[in-house]
């Protein structure tokens, strides 16, 4: 009886990154799906950081009642 082997997180992951690179090589195919995966996460994290800079700054809109003095 064959035994299934188990896929891992990671194998989903390259999956969903998109079809491998290199049909012969799979040393070549996991390098660029790695590659592929950093450039991933290095865009959700930006995104993160502007989404979050978004929310924290949503009503900094207030208005300076204090008379400013310039020195000339």
């Amino acid at each position: 009886m064959k035994t299934k082997k188990k896929k891992g997180l990671l194998y989903y992951t390259y999956c969903a990154l998109g079809e491998k690179s290199h049909p012969h090589c799979n040393k070549t195919a996991d390098r660029v799906a790695l590659i592929r995966l950093l450039i991933t996460l290095q865009i959700l994290i930006t995104n993160f950081f502007i989404i979050a800079n978004a929310v924290r700054h949503w009503n900094d809109n207030s208005i300076n009642n204090e008379k400013t003095v310039q020195i000339r």
